[in-house]
């Protein structure tokens, strides 16, 4: 088959599933399929508070089943009798494993995120963050919190974590959210060209360095890893471990930074509130932005084998997809979910990092990213504000911001 024929035949596919999503979110109005176009990208909560009618677990019109319940989302993301399954095109490393190769390798990176590995890194955050305000701020001018803070702070201390010297920020952004907008499914022929020139570039980096790293060993969890190849990891499983840890290290931190400053600035009095007591205040913002919009808006598990579940049956085979966003706002959790607050007292957790054996591996590195970035916008800029275009990505699956314009003046 020449390669102009596979194209036309996956255009075919790809557009005719297009055309199917939209058949159902305009014509029958069915509410998976509105997640997937700009009306749900700008306000998924809006469809969320709709699905709620549905009650606590739903068949899709594709077939499968849907939930906004908290309470049955984490039932779902506990459940061993329900799966993950590796993305089409996307090899997510032990995300898309099930027990016991995704024991296996959460247990050889573990430690790099341990609560014993992590204060380590406190200082280099603080001080990037400061370099990168010192480099944002200038009198009467506005910058572009995204690009200029939200996204280098996390790649620079993954980067370092990892071991990949002379780390490009903008480069590394830009991979970032051409694989993050891969979660949702390839869209159009010009995002999986996007997607493949982003693969090929970061498998050469990876090459390149692990044999480096193979030469010439480090105190990085590359080195680590090359450490524990043909015992606890395949070659074979080396790369792609790599670049899950890589991309999801700064992905999430990326937009969980942008979503709770504009949530922030949204909300004056919680500005108000934030400024007044930072060091307090910061690590409860950064819990009540995960509950109020998680930059991972839902994921889905695969039934191992039938089972009933709040009274449906559920045949081996069929997705379950949990809707994290909407169980962060789910109102027989939390009162007055749709209102932000950051002295919010939880009567549970949210399930922003996921639940059961696949809870992020990286959220103790998140959240301190995080909350050294608020706690520092608000000690150093307390007259943040808007003053150009908020402009959110593109995306589903993963949801935050692609650019938010303000001023420290």
């Amino acid at each position: 088959m020449t390669n102009l024929t596979q194209a036309a035949r996956f255009a075919t596919a790809l557009y005719g599933q297009r055309a199917f999503t939209h058949y159902l979110a305009y014509v029958r109005h069915e509410p998976m399929a509105q997640l997937a176009t700009r009306k749900g990208r700008e306000d998924p909560y809006a469809i969320y508070r709709q699905m709620r009618q549905y009650g606590p677990l739903y068949r899709t019109a594709r077939g499968n089943w849907s939930t906004v319940s908290h309470r049955v989302c984490n039932t779902v993301l506990r459940d061993r009798r329900l799966g993950v399954e590796q993305d089409e095109y996307l090899d997510l490393s032990m995300l898309g494993m099930n027990p016991p190769d995704h024991t296996r390798l959460r247990r050889l990176a573990q430690p790099a995120f341990s609560p014993k590995t992590l204060p380590t890194f406190r200082a280099r955050i603080e001080r990037t963050v400061a370099d990168l305000l010192d480099r944002a701020e200038s009198p009467g001018g506005s910058f572009d919190l995204v690009s200029a803070f939200a996204a280098p702070l996390p790649i620079s201390v993954i980067t370092e974590l990892l071991g990949i010297p002379d780390a490009d920020n903008r480069e590394f952004a830009e991979h970032g959210a051409t694989v993050g907008s891969a979660l949702d499914g390839i869209q159009s022929l010009g995002q999986a060209a996007r997607f493949q020139a982003s693969q090929a570039a970061l498998h050469t980096l990876f090459e390149n360095l692990f044999a480096l790293r193979r030469r010439e060993p480090a105190d990085d969890l590359i080195s680590h890893l090359i450490a524990a190849e043909g015992d606890q990891i395949q070659p074979s499983e080396l790369e792609p471990m790599v670049f899950l840890l890589l991309i999801a290290g700064f992905e999430t931190t990326v937009n969980l930074i942008g979503n709770s400053t504009l949530a922030l600035l949204n909300n004056p009095d919680q500005w108000e509130a934030l400024r007044a007591d930072p060091e307090n205040l910061a690590p409860k913002a950064v819990e009540e932005a995960l509950r109020y919009d998680p930059p991972v808006q839902g994921t889905s598990r695969l039934a191992l084998q039938d089972l009933e579940l709040e009274g449906q049956h559920i045949h081996q085979g069929q997705r379950i997809f949990t809707m994290l966003a909407a169980a962060g706002r789910d109102p027989e959790i939390y009162p007055h979910p749709d209102t932000f607050d950051i002295a919010r007292e939880s009567p549970a957790d949210h399930l922003a990092f996921s639940s059961g054996i696949h809870y992020c591996i990286g959220q103790p590195l998140a959240r301190m990213e995080a909350t050294i970035a608020l706690q520092t916008l608000a000690e150093r800029m307390p007259k943040l504000r808007i003053t150009g275009p908020v402009r959110r990505r593109n995306t589903t699956t993963i949801r935050g911001l692609r650019q938010l314009v303000v001023s420290a003046d």
